[in-house]
């Protein structure tokens, strides 16, 4: 080996890790956001639990003559609490963690979950600052709704077009829905002063829709909603 190569190699660090190195790279590259997002839903494992209790129910050799009528009873059981558990909570909705990590609300920058901002605003209510508490408040309502997966709230989307396709899956809040929107307009942009009556109003409003079930809708095309 040369003296030039020779140096060469001694000025390049070893391509074989140790083991404390190796273990870092492995938990930087697990850390990844890809490999959060691939790990299985809560529905996912239960689906696949399911999966694979019918397929032990069906592989298993019942003795008597009562084994095939108890495999048979056994399935309609798990049928029935499948069809209970979709008339109890609804169907099951796709993970929301990608939208829900969407930093745009508005045209703003915000990272807040609706617990964070519903925090917020009722310490602007506290200070008695109802401009900043009924701005809060609403991006509240319109995060809760996002994280529940009820609606969407793409890049370009408004007030306004929140609140109507938010009227559609909350029908019964549709028209407070819009009020509030109005007075978010109003204080927002128009610079209206904001009261403690508006205020109130878009609370009874977030946590009206924060207790009602939304109702199934066929998606709308994708795109800016104004």
């Amino acid at each position: 080996m040369t003296p030039i190569i020779a140096r060469l190699a001694d000025s390049v660090p070893p391509l074989t890790p140790d083991g404390e190195e190796a273990r870092r790279w492995a938990e930087q590259e697990l850390s990844k956001p890809v490999y959060a997002e691939a790990e299985p839903t809560l529905f996912d494992r239960i689906a696949r639990a399911i999966a694979e209790f019918f397929e032990r129910l069906f592989s298993t050799q019942l003795d008597g003559p009562w084994g095939s009528t108890a495999a048979i009873v056994a399935a309609i059981i798990v049928v029935l609490l499948i069809v209970g558990a979709f008339l109890v909570w609804g169907r099951p909705r796709a993970t929301h963690r990608s939208r829900v990590a969407v930093a745009e609300l508005f045209g703003e920058t915000e990272t807040r979950s609706a617990g964070q901002l519903r925090a917020d605003a009722e310490s602007a209510a506290a200070r008695r600052d109802w401009d900043a508490a009924i701005v809060l408040r609403f991006r509240a309502l319109a995060r809760g709704a996002v994280e529940r997966g009820a609606v969407e709230t793409p890049p370009g989307a408004t007030v306004h077009g929140f609140a109507r396709r938010a009227g559609r899956v909350f029908p019964a809040s549709a028209d407070a829905l819009e009020a509030a929107a109005v007075a978010f307009d109003d204080v927002r942009y128009l610079r209206r002063p904001g009261t403690e009556d508006l205020y109130r109003r878009i609370v009874a409003v977030d946590e009206t829709v924060s207790r009602s079930r939304p109702v199934d809708l066929e998606p709308l095309p994708a795109g800016p909603v104004r």
